[in-house]
């Protein structure tokens, strides 16, 4: 009875940080996932991102990209270059 209990525990457990890390849900395309398509000699990127059938394709905004449109079911972002700090 115990050892069924522990295990139950144990599963469960490792589902909430299988659910938790969300490599997991990515996989599955329950949730929305971006791809650089093309990086340019400025570092500048463009990224695609895809819609999952939980939420729709993740909101790239908030990391200074500029929305460049739908295009076959994808939304294309331009993202600055990364900042980098010398030694």
């Amino acid at each position: 009875m115990v050892k069924r209990i522990v295990v139950i525990g144990a599963l469960l457990a490792a589902g909430m940080v299988a659910a938790k890390d969300g490599r997991v849900l990515q996989a599955a395309g329950l949730t929305g996932t971006c791809a650089v398509v093309q990086t340019q000699s400025s570092g500048e990127q463009v990224e695609a991102c895809s819609s999952g059938k939980l939420e729709g394709a993740p909101d790239l905004s908030r990391n200074g990209c500029t929305d460049a449109g739908l295009f076959a079911g994808l939304v294309y972002w331009h993202c600055p270059a990364a900042v980098v700090s010398a030694p």
